[in-house]
């Protein structure tokens, strides 16, 4: 499954969305666009990254309007492993 990485320049998460997060993360819980979070990279200041797999970009943005996140630029990346 292709993965991609997008970024959010002020997204304060709440502590209860972190703990949502995780717990799908942990249980590869995929949404209904097929996408899933890998890995989410935050800080206090609201920098977001997101390491996601899905089909494609359209359905990680589909995943990210559902949850009432905008979502810029989308980006296929590749791991070293």
């Amino acid at each position: 499954m292709p993965r991609f990485m997008d970024f959010h320049e002020d997204l304060k998460l709440p502590p209860e969305a972190i703990a949502q997060i995780s717990e799908d993360t942990r249980n590869e819980k995929a949404d209904e666009f097929g996408v899933r979070q890998v890995e989410l990279f935050h800080n206090p200041d609201g920098k977001v990254y997101c390491l996601l797999e899905g089909p494609d970009e359209e359905a990680v943005r589909q995943h990210h309007a559902a949850i009432g996140v905008d979502c810029g630029a989308v980006h296929r990346v590749d791991g070293i492993t």
